[in-house]
């Protein structure tokens, strides 16, 4: 149990406009510690769906979740977010960070809204993540200045400074050249394979899939890849 970072029990997720749909169909799988784990499908297969509900941020389903062996399901959304602050890091397609902070700044935000360290000791934190992903240079630069690989990058420091132990992607290289492709997966698979960091993402990238660890198949809400 110990090596397990997340189980997922069960889970199915109705939408019910225009008409009740069932999205999510009885998904059960577990998500070893340090493993770098793709979710693919068509469009509409509920891969997104999935990662939502896995990051807690969706909570509307049945079945169970746990994350380092803490049942989540029926947490109240404060207790969530404060979970998800301190144990999981998100990177999006769409970098979100805010445009007229520096990437420093950006990269600081989860860290100072945690609260756990000085800022003195979050903005060295922080320098140390750009540092590792190649952006040293570029932190106090505002993060509309950056290039696209660049602000994707900022997004990843920023996911991985509360060093989460689970870190969710959905679809973080969708708006990537091949090349800035390649660099954030090998990040990710830095992680995983050097800080034992869990890698959950999202991709319609064939090539990023079957280059991870696992690949997990949906099609039409069902599990048919695991």
């Amino acid at each position: 149990m110990e090596n397990i970072a997340l189980q997922a029990k069960n889970i199915s997720k109705f939408f019910y406009q225009p008409e009740s749909f069932k999205v999510l169909k009885d998904i059960s799988f577990e998500v070893q510690s340090g493993e770098f784990l793709t979710l693919i499908g068509k469009s509409g297969s509920g891969k997104s769906t999935l990662l939502y509900v896995l990051s807690t941020m969706d909570t509307d389903y049945e079945g169970q979740m746990m994350i380092n062996g803490v049942q989540l399901t029926g947490k109240s959304q404060n207790e969530l977010a404060a979970f998800r602050n301190k144990n999981i890091g998100f990177v999006f397609q769409f970098h979100y960070l805010l445009t007229e902070f520096s990437a420093l700044e950006n990269v600081m935000l989860p860290a100072l809204k945690l609260g756990q360290y000085s800022k003195a000791e979050i903005e060295e934190k922080a320098y140390r993540h750009l540092s590792l992903l190649d952006l040293k240079e570029q932190a106090l630069k505002p993060a509309s200045k950056l290039s696209g690989g660049q602000q994707q990058r900022v997004a990843i420091a920023r996911a991985l400074i509360n060093d989460p132990s689970v870190i969710m992607g959905d679809e973080p290289t969708g708006n990537l050249d091949s090349k800035n492709t390649k660099v954030v997966f090998d990040i990710f698979k830095q992680l995983a394979k050097e800080n034992k960091q869990t890698i959950i993402a999202v991709t319609h990238d064939d090539d990023f899939a079957k280059n991870s660890d696992r690949v997990i198949e949906l099609s039409d809400g069902n599990l048919i890849r695991n």
